[in-house]
């Protein structure tokens, strides 16, 4: 499962699954849940939360 910082592999949709950091008390904006990636980007932080999150594959672009 990516994380930010990581390069995305494979293009398309993802979906925020969680932080890095475990915690539960910070949620993502609705903007920030379900991001499109193209390959080569960096998986982006929860700004509103300034965080890094894992993200799940949805589907393409």
């Amino acid at each position: 499962m990516p994380k930010t910082g990581e390069i995305c592999q494979t293009s398309g949709h993802y979906k925020f699954s969680g932080h890095t950091d475990g915690s539960i008390g910070c949620h993502p904006t609705e903007n920030e849940r379900d991001i499109p990636m193209k390959r080569g980007e960096p998986f982006p932080p929860i700004r509103s939360c300034g965080k890094g999150a894992f993200w799940t594959y949805v589907r393409p672009l």
